[in-house]
């Protein structure tokens, strides 16, 4: 469904859990015989923060919630960023210190790493914004199966607008990805998967 130049693809939707919403993503190589599609793999990526690289490998031992948008995505992105930082807000003190937020521009040639620290820290201070070259960006993105693709607009300054997949990753602390959330999943749903993360470490 496309709302004002932001596309949100339809995701892999896993019902491996008993989380109502959430999909509990299966081990590496297992198919999902809803969709018919391998699920994202995860895996390790490096970026550019406006501190500097920054590699999701160093967050071992911390549960990573991941999305891959742009700041000028005009609804979706932020809807996005406003459920994950109330989930996050709903953790205590000590469960925060044990989760990060990572929010991936695939739009590295209007997003800076200034201009994205500007913008996660309007959601939340738990949040992290990274981008790279449109290379890393394609490599980290492939990770995760999120497409998005550039059409010229005549409503953009940029003359462009990006539509892009629109779910939320939630990485283990191992650094397994185990959650796909689809786009608007509740805050309530994602916290309760965060939860049942942070037990284990």
């Amino acid at each position: 469904m496309r709302k004002r130049g932001c596309l949100a693809w339809v995701l892999i939707i896993l019902s491996v859990c008993n989380l109502s919403i959430a999909g509990e993503v299966p081990s590496s190589g297992e198919e999902n015989p809803n969709t018919q599609q391998m699920a994202p793999e995860g895996g390790d990526f490096t970026l550019q923060s406006v501190t500097g690289p920054v590699s999701t490998a160093s967050f071992r031992g911390k549960v990573i919630m991941l999305y891959f948008g742009y700041t000028q995505c005009p609804d979706i992105c932020p809807t996005s960023l406003s459920l994950m930082a109330q989930s996050l807000n709903e953790l205590t003190p000590g469960e925060l210190k044990k989760v990060v937020g990572l929010f991936v521009s695939v739009d590295p040639k209007r997003d800076s790493v200034a201009r994205l620290a500007e913008y996660v820290g309007y959601f939340h201070p738990n949040f992290i914004g990274l981008t790279g070259t449109p290379e890393a960006v394609a490599v980290a993105a492939g990770h995760y199966g999120v497409k998005y693709s550039f059409t010229d607009s005549d409503d953009s300054a940029m003359g462009y607008i990006v539509n892009h997949s629109a779910a939320i990753y939630l990485v283990d602390p191992s650094g397994v990805l185990r959650f796909v959330f689809p786009h608007e999943t509740s805050p309530e749903t994602m916290l309760g998967a965060i939860r049942m993360l942070i037990e284990k470490i």
